[in-house]
């Protein structure tokens, strides 16, 4: 209702009248629907009164948990095994509505058995070293071993399954460091990067790119094979990755014009071989995974050093570029992508450092981890799951 004030003469009286918005009538409930072990539907039907600019808000009981939306509802958040009924209210500008009547009584389901979605990449390689007497480039750092359960794993591997694990134990984590880069005139191959670990999951450290010197050399062994270092003749790519976690390192050459390395093997393909002075010995391509609930490429391999021609690039997920340059320095894998790093230029400088790995753990939502003292990590919600990445160092993880 409304009162107005109407002014007649010099009197004044008052004129009541019907308010055209009023707050909105109870709607009337319908089935409640259990969808999973945390979630339920809630069904309801408009009020006449409210249809229009209304919002209507679902409650349980118990623990007045809550969702909105049009019929049916959705209320997440649900206890598993856990009886519940709702009422359901309606909301305008005015205020809220009195509840429905209560639903019917339904039961979330059991949560189900701990299972762990992972993705394990090793920390990457680092190119090989150099001299300021050879004008000649380095094998570009071989890439982090990649194991996946979602999406792609690295190499020829097949995609893995996803690990049954128990609450309220202990799960050894390790994130594997990058290979340390070579520092200029030390005429060695690269460094290999650190395995990763979880639970039984190992993956293998990248190998480092092998050094450039007038004799055959070869890449060292690892999650993806270091490229080879460039040589008066040829020289063998780096070996491929145990278990078919990443792919070979390519191979070097040399000739009276100089040397190059070869590209660093990446997850998802081979470091590409110098074929001639000019040609870049480019790491080679990671892979694409989508354990986040985002496509990210991980695990590229690091580019060749040359002595002159094009600079060549990193593999895609975090590969260094080699260098072509006097004194040129390699550039270092990516972070957290276990990306191999990037040949020294002729004469000298420093090789790229390998990117450190990473472990990312994905589960369902009804279940809590916890990160242990020694690791480094963060966990986010995607959907119905929640995703854990952890980033560094070495601890135990375990939910409830």
């Amino acid at each position: 209702m409304t009162v107005k004030s109407v002014k007649t003469g010099n009197s004044t009286s008052l004129a009541v009248g019907n308010t055209s918005v009023a707050k909105p009538d109870a709607p009337t409930i319908g089935a409640a629907t259990t969808v999973n072990y945390n979630s339920a539907t809630i069904a309801y039907t408009v009020p006449t009164k409210g249809a229009t600019g209304t919002t209507f808000t679902a409650t349980s009981t118990p623990s007045s948990i809550t969702g909105t939306g049009a019929s049916p509802i959705t209320v997440s958040g649900l206890s598993p095994s856990t009886s519940y009924t709702f009422t359901v209210k309606a909301t305008n500008a005015n205020g809220d509505s009195l509840q429905s009547s209560a639903s019917n009584s339904i039961t979330t389901s059991a949560l189900p058995a701990l299972s762990i979605n992972y993705l394990v990449i090793a920390g990457g390689g680092s190119g090989g070293g150099n001299t300021t007497s050879f004008d000649a480039g380095t094998g570009g750092g071989g890439a982090g071993g990649l194991r996946s359960t979602v999406t792609a794993t690295g190499g020829n591997g097949s995609l893995e399954t996803a690990l049954a694990l128990s609450t309220s134990t202990n799960y050894t984590v390790t994130v594997g460091a990058g290979g340390a880069s070579i520092t200029s005139n030390s005429v060695v191959n690269g460094n290999s990067g650190s395995n990763s670990v979880f639970s039984t999951i190992t993956s293998a450290g990248g190998g480092g790119g092998s050094k450039s010197e007038n004799v055959a050399l070869t890449g060292l062994d690892g999650g993806s094979g270091g490229g080879a270092g460039g040589t008066s003749s040829s020289s063998t790519g780096g070996a491929a990755s145990p278990s078919g976690q990443g792919f070979a390192g390519g191979s070097g050459v040399g000739n009276a014009n100089g040397y190059g390395g070869g590209g660093g093997g990446g997850a998802g393909a081979v470091g590409v071989s110098v074929t001639s002075n000019a040609t870049p010995g480019n790491g080679g391509a990671g892979r694409a995974v989508s354990i986040t609930g985002t496509s990210v490429t991980y695990a590229g391999g690091g580019g060749g050093g040359k002595y002159s021609g094009t600079i060549s690039s990193g593999g895609t997920g975090g590969g260094g570029a080699g260098n072509q340059t006097t004194g040129g320095n390699g550039t270092a894998g990516t972070v957290n992508l276990g990306g191999g790093g990037g040949g020294i230029g002729q004469g000298g400088a420093t090789s790229g450092a390998g990117g450190s790995g990473v472990v990312i753990l994905r589960y369902i939502d009804g279940y809590t981890i916890t990160i242990g003292a020694g690791l480094t990590g963060t966990t986010a919600t995607d959907g119905s799951d929640k995703v854990t990445t952890i980033t560094a160092g070495t601890g135990n993880v375990s939910w409830v």
